[in-house]
């Protein structure tokens, strides 16, 4: 490949990895891949809460790898792929056992009066319709499956492929730009 190829080349694949890193970040804040609305949470566990972003992992976990023509973006993280593409997952005495630790750990921080009957305060009401969210999975027979609702964050569409476009056009433009005015001189 020419020099100058490989030197454009470069350039565009820098620039894209800034730009779309920044796209695929911004998906978390939009809580959308791009204009495509992510699915709303039924889980009472974080009303109001982003959907996606709990300890905030999945979205710093995104990496791109940059080759001698082309990017890559991935991650790591083994939950990744079901939250991106969607499916089902299928419910495990382990994650049975899981679910009942969430339980017990949500009913022993309800709030209680002296003596000893919940309060009827917004914490434990929340922390009530939490504990039985977890509940309802722990009371779940093995084998039975989840449904996890596809909420892309990585991917190609059409906001990506005119990203693309507009950075390979920057790139040659200003490289032939430069040309033109080195020649003329």
């Amino acid at each position: 490949m020419n020099k100058d190829v490989k030197v454009i080349i470069g350039h565009i694949l820098d620039d894209l990895r800034v730009e779309l890193g920044d796209e695929f970040n911004r998906n978390f804040e939009r809580q959308a891949f791009f204009s495509e609305a992510w699915a709303r949470r039924r889980s009472p566990t974080r009303p109001g809460g982003h959907i996606l972003v709990d300890s905030g992992e999945l979205r710093r976990s995104i990496q791109s790898r940059i080759t001698e023509n082309s990017i890559t973006f991935y991650t790591t993280l083994p939950y990744a792929a079901i939250h991106n593409d969607g499916g089902e997952i299928v419910v495990t005495a382990k994650m049975k056992r899981f679910f009942w630790a969430k339980y017990y750990a949500a009913t022993g921080a309800f709030g209680r009066k002296k003596d000893g009957s919940l309060r009827k305060d917004k914490r434990t009401t929340q922390l009530s319709s939490e504990a039985e969210f977890w509940k309802v999975l722990a009371l779940m027979k093995v084998g039975k499956t989840i449904r996890i609702p596809r909420r892309r964050f990585l991917g190609t569409s059409p906001e990506v492929e005119q990203a693309v476009r507009e950075i390979i056009e920057e790139n040659i433009t200003e490289y032939f730009s430069i040309d033109f005015e080195i020649n003329r001189k």
